[in-house]
């Protein structure tokens, strides 16, 4: 068993790394859409619709801060930041694993004053995928959640030095919070991106809402593997899916299963484009955690304030009045992204004509 001090020093290494990670920005798959640009506008602005509905709720922007920290007093202080932007903007937010807090209530304030910082704000608690029905329902209580994310990280896990080793209660898990939670259970890759074979098993187990998680964004492999004194796993650095590649996957699924869009967001376009392939709304993790340590509660949330007028002026450019048009745009998938749908056999052709067969039905 993991002892309190191994695991509070886990997760100020998984701090430490993810904000390194956000020094650079990195070329992804989002690079490889583009829109199909149509001259004439059809819009005024003040009919724009920034709202989506996802896991139970009319959300009123398409983004959200992902999961991300929380486990020890120096996470605690980004917690109560994160917290503070999203009772100042009515962003969603999501916790890191709350596992840490029922194993040591003494780091239980490291969660806790998510809710104490936004009393009314819409908030998803965080489990692993190993963890019971009961464990689900104490991460719940501790914060008066709104909802439940549900992680999946194996790569992560096969990694990091103290990692689970045993997958095999994972369905059984995830089938019986789904049953008996009673709120919203999101799913959640945490940066390997979900496959359709993934996402035909679990609308199997009743699951309603995924967090796609694509890679791009924080590399949690990159990250064990700098904690692990033992093994090499640089060459799996590169695991799983990207972003743009997990949402062509998810393209058959769209009318069964809410997908959200989360991994590499690096800024309002390409969350246009995550948009636009169907996610009803995208999650970000580093780039909050680095705007707050970096710039403060203030300049962050003037940097969401500005990042839903951007949003708000690019769906004019496209003439969509609201999140859901997008899905009518025309996009072109290039480079890498378009090698791994048509070795896939997704039908990306198709997507580049959607404004066209939307104006005829």
């Amino acid at each position: 068993m993991m002892t309190s001090s191994l695991s509070t020093n886990r997760k100020d290494d998984h701090l430490r790394y993810a904000l390194d990670q956000q020094k650079t920005r990195k070329i992804n798959s989002f690079d490889d859409i583009r829109f199909v640009h149509h001259s004439l506008g059809r819009l005024p602005i003040d009919q724009i619709d920034l709202s989506t509905h996802w896991a139970g709720k009319k959300h009123s922007l398409p983004f959200y801060i992902n999961a991300m920290t929380g486990g020890s007093p120096k996470t605690k202080a980004y917690n109560q930041q994160l917290a503070q932007v999203a009772a100042a903007t009515g962003l969603t937010m999501a916790v890191g694993s709350i596992s840490a807090a029922l194993k040591d209530p003494q780091v239980a304030d490291s969660f806790t004053i998510i809710r104490q910082m936004n009393p009314h704000g819409f908030v998803l608690a965080n489990l692993g995928a190993h963890h019971d029905l009961e464990n689900a329902k104490r991460a719940v209580d501790l914060i008066q959640a709104d909802a439940l994310q549900i992680h999946l990280n194996t790569a992560q896990e096969i990694v990091m030095p103290e990692g689970d080793r045993d997958f095999s209660n994972w369905k059984d898990n995830i089938q019986k919070i789904v049953e008996d939670l009673g709120l919203p259970v999101i799913v959640k890759e945490v940066g390997f991106g979900m496959s359709q074979e993934t996402l035909e098993e679990l609308i199997e187990l009743g699951v309603q809402t995924v967090d796609l998680g694509g890679r791009g964004g924080t590399n949690f492999v990159q990250i064990e593997n700098q904690r692990n004194d033992q093994l090499d796993f640089s060459s799996l650095a590169n695991w799983g899916q990207t972003s743009v590649e997990a949402l062509l996957e998810s393209l058959t699924y769209q009318e069964q299963i809410n997908v959200l869009a989360s991994g590499g967001i690096r800024d309002f376009l390409d969350m246009i484009k995550a948009l636009a392939l169907g996610a009803k709304s995208c999650g970000i993790a580093g780039k909050f955690l680095h705007s707050v340590d970096q710039l403060g509660v203030e300049a962050t949330v003037e940097w969401v304030n500005d990042w839903s007028s951007a949003l708000k002026r690019t769906l004019l450019l496209l003439s969509c009045q609201s999140i859901e048009d997008l899905r009518k745009t025309d996009l072109v998938i290039s480079g890498e992204s378009y090698h791994w749908a048509k070795v896939r056999q997704l039908d990306v052709q198709a997507l580049a004509q959607r404004n066209q067969k939307s104006e005829h039905l």
